[in-house]
């Protein structure tokens, strides 16, 4: 593995990784305050852990498609710097613990030897963009969404339109009306299209959007039922723009998308991004792909029978794990890892069964698994055994054995109760004693351990979230009982229901009521979340309130899952959003760096994007002013709005032309970016960045003490 050269990295990605490097040194020094650099550290994939001290590290990878080469670099980066332990996430990601902020750079530098990102796999940033596993491969697509989802991820890493949002933004392409990607609770979904149209078949997207999870979640709302592939990336960054423009950011409960949507109307954002589409820099092409391509394989030679080391075990496994590709005579095969945890050395050796026997296209599976691809018949005795003495071999990909749950607290600030352990607990039950259901892929558990949903419980059959009860002067670990989410079989998505919260310790035993009461009661070919939508909410309630009575407390049920000690609440501060206190001056300082960004853009004929920095450069002015007077700023339109309120109107501040300072900063809407209007829009900003300027001298001239703000101006 290569972590000396930096001849392979990008200069984008050098720049990044020296600014890092940078930073440390500047708050170690005390130049920058906690919350500042706690948002710049999240934008390149460095978050807090609950322990202190330590950091944990988020690999992007994008819709989870990593080479043999790049999963040994992560194994090589995760034994060098940290423990040797990979944790496949939710989002596709790939999480490291426990690594010093001091070593990120130098990791990251590793990293980047083989093409991997951390920017903006944290903060306020379009996130890592999830994919089906099986595209590409699934015998159900219309056609191949990784590229189109490859496109996206190229074209927002580093764009200043989504470094500075109110809030994270998730775009999920399925291959399929599956829906295996869940699109139908994120802010941008993608479903693959085919149409006839004048006798060409055209390829497009069922888009929807405004959806999410959390404390309160939302099923997205369809608005084009078919979208021309090339119209797809123009809407995706109208989308963003809008959300950035329009979003919450004083409240970071109500920042999402989702919010938006419900305070302005989905038909109402959805005019917005039409009227967005002038200004976008995204092409309006189709991308060229061979939807029949069969990559590079390895050539191998079995000269003689290979028979399973455990007959039972493959036979179950190869009706679980294995399916047969849309390329004929070729098989995906998935991989159940435990909690989503594999060890660096188990990655070595898994890198080099792929390069023997599959194609070099791992893919992260959004629950927490590995798929192979390219698998041909004759060779799939050989895979189970390695994997068998990988560990790697469990059967039940994607049941009710195939648990997801967020590390919890055994890592993450906000993590209430366990989520590990008692996915473990919870393992055993069924695999001990529902053993039919390692089959069933219609019934899921995941877990999370708060209420964020980072588990995806709202999104399961039967979901689990972290919580706690009083008892007294005790504080119990619980966990909240959801039911009825997920997917169901003709692809359209639910939220799971609020059921009963119990402690943590008596959920097997509730997992054993609801089973039990699904197969004597269900009626015949009636699925799980059928069952829980016809019997209701009250009907569990009732069914499990006996195991919240705390009378009947035992002494083991004061300690959560994997402890001995007495549960004690020690929920931290969320790293996804902060609270900061600020000067005035430090914000009119930040405006000024983002003329040196619309400049430097400029120089190298980046048009839209000299353009958006310009924008940031007039609203973060703008604020400045408005938050010295002490008004509010909660989204960037009600800054222009407001600035023209108590400034323009007032007399109080002239702008460079004529009209209201919203119409001014949203000329950007009217244009298309060219290099003429980014000349003259900039040359616009800075006159205005200089008129504010000189306003905040006179004010403290009359008043030299720097006004202290309470709030996150960076989400603003």
């Amino acid at each position: 593995m290569n972590s000396e050269s930096n001849l392979t990295i990008s200069k984008a990605a050098q720049k990044d990784i020296e600014e890092l490097g940078i930073k440390i040194k500047e708050y170690e020094k005390g130049n920058i305050p906690d919350d500042k650099f706690k948002l710049f550290r999240l934008t390149r994939g460095v978050y807090g852990q609950r322990q202190p001290g330590v950091q944990m590290i988020r690999i992007k990878i994008p819709y989870g498609k990593v080479t043999t080469k790049q999963l040994e670099q992560i194994a090589f980066v995760s034994d060098k710097y940290t423990n040797g332990n990979l944790h496949l996430t939710t989002r596709q990601d790939i999480q490291l613990h426990y690594v010093k902020v001091n070593d990120s750079p130098a990791l990251w530098a590793d990293l980047e030897q083989e093409d991997i990102t951390l920017r903006e796999a944290c903060g306020n940033t379009v996130r890592n963009i999830t994919g089906s596993a099986a595209a590409g491969i699934d015998p159900n697509e219309a056609f191949d969404v990784s590229p189109y989802a490859h496109q996206l991820f190229e074209f927002f890493l580093r764009n200043p339109i989504c470094q500075e949002m109110g809030r994270k933004f998730k775009i999920a392409f399925s291959s399929s009306d599956d829906d295996s990607a869940f699109t139908y609770f994120h802010d941008l979904g993608v479903i693959p299209r085919i149409k006839t149209i004048d006798g060409e078949t055209v390829k497009g997207f069922k888009v929807v959007i405004a959806g999410g999870l959390g404390a309160l979640s939302m099923v997205a709302h369809t608005v084009h039922e078919f979208l021309p592939e090339e119209e797809l990336l123009p809407f995706a960054e109208a989308l963003v723009r809008v959300f950035d423009r329009h979003g919450e950011r004083a409240s970071r409960n109500k920042a999402r998308m989702k919010f938006l949507a419900k305070k302005i109307g989905i038909d109402t954002l959805a005019q917005l991004v039409k009227e967005e589409t002038k200004a976008v820099k995204a092409p309006r092409e189709k991308l060229v792909v061979n939807d029949s391509e069969i990559p590079a394989l390895p050539q191998y030679e079995i000269k003689e029978t290979v028979a399973p080391i455990n007959q039972e075990a493959y036979n179950e496994w190869l009706a679980t794990n294995v399916f047969e590709q849309k390329q004929k005579g070729f098989y995906g095969v998935y991989l159940v890892c435990p909690l989503g945890n594999i060890s660096s050395d188990t990655s070595r050796k898994l890198a080099d069964l792929v390069r023997k026997y599959a194609a070099d296209d791992i893919r992260v599976t959004v629950n927490q698994n590995l798929l192979l691809k390219f698998v041909k018949q004759d060779a799939l005795t050989i895979i189970f055994n390695e994997l068998y003495n990988l560990d790697l071999h469990y059967s039940g990909y994607n049941s009710i054995a195939d648990i997801t749950a967020c590390p919890g607290t055994d890592t993450c600030n906000l993590g209430v109760s366990n989520s590990t352990a008692l996915s473990t607990e919870l393992e055993k039950v069924v695999r001990d004693e529902f053993p039919e259901l390692v089959r069933d892929t219609t019934i899921t558990i995941k877990i999370s351990g708060c209420m964020n949903s980072c588990g995806q419980h709202m999104a399961a059959s039967i979901g689990f979230h972290g919580s706690s009860i009083k008892n007294g002067a005790h504080v119990i670990p619980a966990m909240q009982i959801v039911l009825g989410g997920g997917v169901n079989t003709e692809g359209v998505g639910f939220v799971a229901e609020k059921i009963i919260k119990l402690p943590t310790k008596r959920i097997p035993e509730a997992l054993r009521i609801v089973l039990n009461n699904y197969f004597e009661n269900s009626e015949e070919g009636e699925y799980f979340n059928e069952y829980v939508r016809r019997q209701g909410r009250r009907y569990f309630y009732d069914e499990l309130k006996s195991l919240a009575d705390l009378k009947t407390l035992q002494e083991a049920e004061y300690s959560d899952w994997g402890s001995v000690e007495n549960f004690e609440l020690a929920v931290g501060v969320g790293e996804c959003a902060g609270v900061i206190f600020d000067m005035i001056g430090s914000i009119i300082q930040e405006a000024e760096e983002k003329i040196l960004l619309a400049n430097e853009s400029f120089a190298q004929e980046q048009y839209a994007d000299a353009i958006y920095h310009n924008y940031n450069l007039m609203v973060i002015s703008a604020k400045a002013l408005l938050l010295s007077d002490d008004h509010k700023c909660n989204t960037q339109i009600s800054i222009m709005k407001d600035f023209d309120t108590h400034y323009v109107s007032t007399g109080k501040v002239a702008l460079p032309v004529e009209g209201n300072f919203e119409d001014f900063v949203l000329q950007l809407k009217q244009n298309e970016p060219t290099k003429e209007f980014a000349e003259k829009y900039l040359s616009l900003g800075k006159e205005f960045f200089n008129t504010i300027k000189a306003y905040r001298a006179n004010q403290l001239a009359k008043d030299s003490n720097e006004k202290q703000v309470v709030g996150s101006y960076y989400k603003a």
